[in-house]
């Protein structure tokens, strides 16, 4: 830290030095021109933290409970899927039997593959909220 507030006292003593050397009527241009490069510092620096913190959190839960969080996910959009699907699922299984039993082992079948994806889907859910939470940002 004490090597960049050096070269930023350098910069600074060089900018007044100028200005001495030159006079008032070049000040605004140093002016400008030592907060441009004050400015690309500090985006220089914000830029390095950002990533940092990024990779902080890629590491931290991983790349797909990262895309998970990004996208805001609710935990409705496989039930919903589910039942749009089981309706014509439910048609095929119970119409292609040629008698009672099969249609109905076809239902049956078809609603027990649905139930289970979502129970899965479920208990996989509720283990990754178990996983102690990170705080977002310092201020959490």
């Amino acid at each position: 830290m004490n090597t960049r507030q050096d070269e930023l006292r350098r910069d600074l003593d060089a900018t007044l030095q100028a200005r001495k050397e030159l006079g008032k009527e070049y000040e605004p241009e140093l002016v400008d021109s030592f907060l441009t490069r004050l400015e690309s510092r500090l985006d220089a620096r914000l830029d390095a933290r950002v990533e940092r913190r990024v990779a902080e959190r890629l590491d931290d839960y991983g790349p797909a409970e990262h895309l998970r969080r990004r996208s805001g996910r609710s935990g409705t959009r496989l039930p919903m899927a589910s039942l749009v699907l089981g309706i014509p699922l439910t048609a095929i299984a119970t119409n292609g039997g040629s008698n009672g039993f099969t249609g109905l082992l076809g239902l049956v079948v078809c609603w027990t593959g649905i139930v289970g994806v979502n129970v899965a889907a479920a208990l996989g859910n509720r283990r990754e909220d178990r996983r102690p939470k990170q705080p977002r940002s310092e201020w959490d």
